[in-house]
């Protein structure tokens, strides 16, 4: 009984509110129809009367009424209008065919963005959030994709994309997506919900590129539910495509890189993605990037995307396919006579897939046994080899150089079968043109390499025969760290031949290692080491230690004696970590070889040096 005379009660406040606030302003609706700015403030007026009322929802008696006077005029053709209408009418919960044209309404609006100033002031955001929260997929699957469809214009504004964020809206995209995604192949809805799943995944690449918006995506297992659609949809190419481009962007970043490894069906995805879409250049330079991404530091991504059936296959297949599109591309330039002109300064499309299959190779072959097979596999190496042979560093830098990190990864493995050691002339040849670039990061790479191949009598002839060493020698004036490491560590391998130690004396080598190890011993013991092994090979047949190394022995003996001394030379400014290991190395790598040497020199030094230098 009480609760019937509350009911009473509250039916008859509603009556009387409806009569004294809500009617009038009905009436001024109609009456100010020819004036758009009046009709927009009388809008705000009745938003703000119902919700005083408590008359926004689906409990309001005369809700029919209402929505009959708003919808008429919907017909005027004002955006601002219109805005504020979607929103009254969006607040008073309706359902089915009114949903449906409301949120036709929010579209069109949303389509122009003109309208984004006008969006931002008003809540339609929030409005619309509750729709997708709420509603029934199957019931209203046509209203809730014009619905995200408005929320994916909005995603293009950063105002709008940051309140989306505030306002949870990444939890209910992914709510919304799980849905779909428990929808199985067979249901009739299935085609239909395609299509709302591509405006899902373009409103949420646009969210991938907001700061706050990644970290949700990350905490909210977005992987998981975007994987899932991503197999589900594989023959929706928008769908697949926007997925991919979230992963894409995504990617760049540790913690979400590391969440994607951990996703065990993702490399099949890929590898199915890659192998049905292969000459979609868009999607695949995407995938290849986000793999590139996965191995880049990661050992064991490296070696489970590695032991996916057809993995390398599948990448061979890429790599074949757009070598074919770069060289008839090639081909088309010089016969319109690109010979002479400047090569077009950034890759081609062709070229930047290469370039990013090659560098998924490169971080492959750093994981011990995945090296080992790639440096076995000929079809990998072959292709490698072409790069080098139809491609100069002018042509495209970023490719030319990929591949020669990438020789230089697979010739550090001594396997049997070796297809690196099989080629390793054919190689050397084709560095040739690198090594003598005027591109200093080529001439590294070609070094680094060199460096490598060396360790073979064949190579260490050619190097002599070409005269190679020449160049070798003169890159220790170049006062660069990484350039002097990469050249000793060919003159290491050289002077292990007993027949090759006097071309350094020939070009002045000896004076140019002491200089490098003045230069850089003290603060790269690695370096240091080297070179006092490639100078413990030179003299081993010493006789005088002038004869050997001329007017460089005082100098050598002055910097072995001040390198040797511990507390000199190991900084104590530098952190704990570094510093240990700078011990440990110094200890175990320089100490011993550059003592042996030490003494091989005072040994065969008739008197002691009078002078003295700073080392430093």
């Amino acid at each position: 009984g009480l609760e019937d005379e509350k009911r009473i009660n509250e039916s008859e406040e509603e009556e009387i509110f409806w009569h004294i606030k809500i009617l009038p302003i009905l009436h001024e609706l109609e009456k100010v129809e020819d004036n758009i700015e009046n009709l927009c403030l009388t809008c705000t007026k009745l938003y703000q009367a119902l919700n005083e009322g408590n008359m926004l929802g689906k409990r309001f008696k005369r809700r029919s009424v209402l929505l009959k006077t708003l919808y008429k005029l919907v017909d005027i053709n004002s955006d601002p209008l219109c805005l504020k209408l979607a929103k009254i009418i969006l607040a008073m919960k309706v359902d089915g065919k009114n949903l449906l044209i409301v949120c036709k309404l929010a579209f069109k609006i949303c389509r122009d963005e003109k309208n984004y100033y006008i969006i931002q002031n008003d809540s339609l955001l929030g409005c619309l959030l509750e729709v997708l929260r709420t509603e029934d997929l199957h019931k209203n699957n046509e209203a809730l994709l014009y619905c995200m469809g408005a929320i994916k214009f909005m995603s293009g504004n950063a105002v709008l994309l940051n309140e989306m964020v505030n306002k949870g809206a990444i939890e209910m995209l992914l709510q919304l997506m799980k849905q779909i995604n428990n929808i199985k192949e067979n249901d009739m809805y299935f085609s239909n919900f395609g299509h709302l799943l591509v405006q899902l995944t373009a409103t949420l690449r646009k969210l991938a590129d907001f700061p706050p918006a990644r970290r949700q995506l990350i905490c909210n297992d977005a992987v998981s539910e975007l994987s899932v659609a991503l197999e589900q949809r594989m023959n929706y190419k928008d769908v697949c495509t926007y997925i991919v481009r979230i992963f894409s962007k995504l990617s760049s970043y540790d913690d979400f890189c590391a969440a994607l490894a951990n996703c065990s069906r993702c490399y099949i995805l890929f590898l199915a993605l890659l192998n049905k879409h292969q000459k979609q250049q868009d999607l695949v330079i995407r995938i290849i990037f986000i793999l590139g991404n996965l191995t880049a530091k990661n050992n064991q991504a490296r070696e489970q995307f590695f032991k996916e059936k057809g993995s390398v296959n599948t990448l061979i297949s890429l790599f074949q396919t757009y070598h074919e599109l770069d060289l008839n591309a090639q081909k088309w330039y010089h016969e319109r006579g690109g010979e002479g002109k400047n090569h077009p300064k950034h890759p081609s499309e062709a070229e930047d897939v290469l370039i990013k299959l090659i560098r998924v190779l490169a971080n492959l072959s750093i994981h011990p046994s995945v090296g080992a097979a790639l440096a076995a596999a000929h079809h990998v190496v072959e292709l490698l080899v072409t790069v080098l042979e139809y491609k100069s560093v002018d042509d495209c830098e970023e490719l030319v150089i990929s591949t020669a990190i990438t020789i230089n990864n697979l010739s550090y493995y001594k396997v049997k079968s070796s297809a690196v050691q099989d080629k390793k002339l054919h190689i050397a040849e084709m560095l040739l043109k690198l090594l003598t670039s005027n591109n200093m990061d080529g001439v590294v790479e070609a070094v680094r390499v060199f460096g490598n191949l060396s360790q073979y009598h064949e190579i260490c002839d050619f190097i002599v025969q070409k005269k190679i060493y020449k160049f070798i020698i003169a890159l220790l004036d170049a006062k660069n760290q990484d350039v002097c490491f990469s050249a000793c560590g060919v003159l290491l391998n050289l002077t292990v031949d007993k027949n090759k130690r006097a071309l350094l004396m020939e070009e002045g080598g000896t004076g140019k290692l002491v200089d490098c190890l003045r230069d850089f011993g003290p603060s790269d013991w690695q370096l240091a080491c080297l070179i006092c092994k490639t100078l413990w090979n030179y003299s081993e047949n010493i006789t005088s230690a002038a004869s050997c190394f001329g007017e460089d022995t005082d100098t050598l003996l002055v910097l072995l004696t001040a390198l040797l001394d511990e507390e000199l030379v190991l900084d104590d400014s530098l952190d704990r970590d570094l510093r240990d290991y700078n011990k440990l190395y110094w200890e175990r790598e320089f100490k011993p070889v550059a003592e042996k040497l030490l003494d091989r020199i005072r040994s065969h030094q008739s008197f002691l040096p009078t002078m003295a230098i700073s080392p430093f």
